[in-house]
């Protein structure tokens, strides 16, 4: 994966991300586009914009291996959250098996755990499980480890995105031998004393992790083994206008981090025309190409 795309070579990775079908429902996430529908038009667009790879449901990447399998390198997402239950609640199922990847051809696999939800428990030791499989047949894997709790969320801040929770989360996903985590880019920090849980200690809140989102994301860096285990932040949801900027941004604190690995982006490029998410992936590329763009 890592000899393929533009950023090949560099040792940093450009992802095209596609599970929203599933997680946000196919009409939120393919309507402001209906092309994408088509899984063979988000592999162009994931081939235009110079990606390593194409993250996806097995449905969708199972659809077009014959075609595609060998032309990029596949992810298969394992889990998902399919959201067609009321009420919503925070749970992975699997709708794959690492077996029925690997005949597809893929390099990887993907899962996610929700730190903090009530069935943590359950998909941290389905996805154990699965990974040691995937190792086993030689692919490496990718865990998406989210934090999900509305307990985490207080009326000011949602210490869903602080430094020590996501942390923390990072270093339980890099302990069920996770080659990658992708991680949401932290934008606050002290989650646990706000919260008034778990354990953590004060040089947390100042000199270990300062208020700064470089040094927030380096948090992250170190709780993933001192960056032993790569480390991906996810491009957020597809916002319009400031996308592109909001994009280049969490690419250049990823960088500069140390440790930071990559950018996973897909709403904000495949919910616009084929040109204009071309353009922001590149644009995101180029700030790992760009070597004035340096470690903190």
């Amino acid at each position: 994966m890592l000899d393929t795309g533009r950023l090949v070579g560099t040792g940093y990775l450009s992802i095209l991300p596609v599970d929203q079908g599933v997680e946000h429902s196919a009409a939120a996430s393919f309507a402001p586009n209906p092309a994408y529908f088509d899984p063979a038009s988000l592999c162009e667009l994931a081939l235009e914009g110079g990606c390593n790879a194409i993250a996806s449901t097995l449905g969708v990447l199972g659809s077009v291996s014959r075609r595609y399998a060998h032309r990029m390198p596949f992810i298969v997402k394992l889990n998902h959250n399919g959201l067609l239950t009321y009420p919503n609640r925070y749970d992975q199922t699997m709708f794959a098996s690492v077996r029925q990847a690997f005949d597809l051809g893929v390099v990887a696999v993907g899962a996610t755990v929700y730190f903090g939800a009530r069935e943590r428990t359950r998909q941290l030791q389905e996805v154990r499980e699965a990974f040691q499989r995937a190792h086993e047949l030689g692919l490496f894997t990718v865990l998406w480890a989210y934090l999900r709790n509305e307990s985490f969320a207080t009326g000011e801040v949602d210490y869903q995105l602080s430094a020590d929770l996501t942390g923390q989360a990072n270093h339980l996903a890099a302990t069920v031998e996770a080659d990658i985590v992708k991680q949401k880019q932290p934008v606050c920090n002290g989650g646990f004393p706000a919260l008034r849980f778990g354990k953590t200690d004060d040089r947390v809140y100042s000199e270990l992790a300062a208020a700064h989102p470089i040094e927030l994301t380096r948090w992250q860096v170190a709780n993933r083994f001192m960056g032993r285990v790569g480390l991906i932040n996810s491009g957020g949801a597809s916002g319009g206008q400031p996308d592109l900027a909001q994009a280049v941004r969490t690419a250049v604190i990823n960088k500069r981090a140390g440790g930071g690995m990559g950018l996973i982006v897909g709403r904000k490029s495949f919910q616009r025309p084929m040109a204009e998410g071309v353009t922001l992936l590149n644009a995101v590329q180029d700030v790992y190409l760009d070597p004035d763009v340096t470690v903190a």
